[in-house]
């Protein structure tokens, strides 16, 4: 009888804004290296929004040596030649893996339009990774779109930005079915790339309704009776309900066939740790 499949964990980091977090981000992520995740990602604004901060907090992330890093990339923005200047960047300081993405809509406008000189979708920003060498991982919805074009235009574009493509991280979703069908899908479609959940441990219940409508992920009921259930005066029950619901979903998409997570940190140390305790992964010593 053959060992089960280890389980693949990774994280997704931001880049802080002030002195101070920059500060206590670095000692989070020595910390939670400890945790040997597969790769860490950081996110990357529309337009290069904070194209300086990501590339400073990669270039740190790299000196401490593992684990390897993605850089995120959006064409939101952007000409081609931005866009590329910035992957020639990653490159000089040794990152090869990308997160490919379109990007939110550029600050106050309500609907993506690409820039003049710039990339039309995620798609032919892939395209444009493959050429120059680089991995790259894409983005997938579980849960359609809130600029869907239909089914059959969604995963007509899912199938050419994935075609080359490592992984398709998924946005963060509670309906576990939707994930293991969209997993199920992408087999469907020929899609190789391995569809990896991306977990999002709830610290702020309100403040993730207010990012959920903002990006369309669905709050189903079940969850705010959850935490209409406890007080938000009592923080430290809220913390465990959080920290027990990430763990309750992994639980059920591990039982679905699941062998990898990427779990959006949102910069905080302890719900993460909670997450990857449940999945036994004990911390190896911090990097001095």
């Amino acid at each position: 009888m053959s060992a089960p499949e280890a389980l693949e964990i990774s994280f997704e980091y931001f880049p802080p804004v002030t002195t101070e977090a920059a500060e206590t981000f670095e000692a989070l992520a020595r910390r939670l290296a400890g945790y040997r995740p597969s790769f860490v990602s950081v996110t990357y604004g529309a337009g290069g929004g904070t194209r300086e901060r990501t590339l400073s907090v990669i270039e740190k992330l790299r000196a401490a040596a593992p684990p390897p890093v993605a850089g995120h990339l959006t064409v939101s923005g952007a000409s081609r030649a931005q866009t590329m200047a910035v992957a020639a960047r990653y490159r000089e300081l040794g990152v090869d893996h990308v997160v490919a993405l379109r990007g939110d809509p550029v600050k106050g406008e309500a609907h993506f339009a690409p820039h003049p000189e710039g990339f039309a979708s995620a798609a032919e920003l892939a395209e444009a990774l493959t050429a120059e060498g680089f991995a790259y991982d894409v983005a997938g919805y579980a849960e359609p779109h809130p600029e869907s074009l239909g089914e059959a235009a969604d995963w007509a574009h899912l199938k050419r930005k994935a075609a080359g493509a490592q992984r398709v991280l998924t946005q963060f979703a509670f309906d576990d079915a939707a994930i293991a069908r969209f997993r199920d899908r992408c087999v469907a479609e020929g899609i190789a790339a391995r569809v990896t959940p991306g977990i999002m441990p709830i610290v702020d219940f309100e403040q993730l309704c207010k990012f959920a409508a903002r990006c369309g992920a669905r709050i189903p009921a079940w969850l705010h009776e959850a935490f209409a259930r406890v007080s938000p005066e009592d923080k430290p029950a809220r913390r465990e309900l959080g920290d027990r619901l990430a763990a309750e979903q992994v639980d059920r998409l591990k039982a679905a066939g699941f062998r990898a997570f990427h779990i959006y940190t949102l910069n905080r140390a302890a719900p993460t740790e909670a997450l990857c305790a449940h999945l036994g992964r004990a911390p190896e010593a911090a990097a001095a």
